[in-house]
């Protein structure tokens, strides 16, 4: 499997956001990569609400 085509500093950005290392971020396929994104935004979303 090719890694993700995607910047260095984008996946830097993933690795952080995501809390998980830099490797697994290059080398994790799309769509999982994609859904994990999906998560983290609803999880963000959740915690904003409570918040107000």
């Amino acid at each position: 499997m090719r890694p993700l085509q995607i910047s260095a500093e984008t996946a830097q950005k993933l690795a952080k956001s995501l809390n998980m290392p830099l490797e697994q971020i290059m080398h994790m396929p799309q769509h999982i990569l994609l859904a994990k994104l999906a998560e983290a935004e609803a999880a963000e979303k959740k915690e904003q609400e409570e918040k107000q």
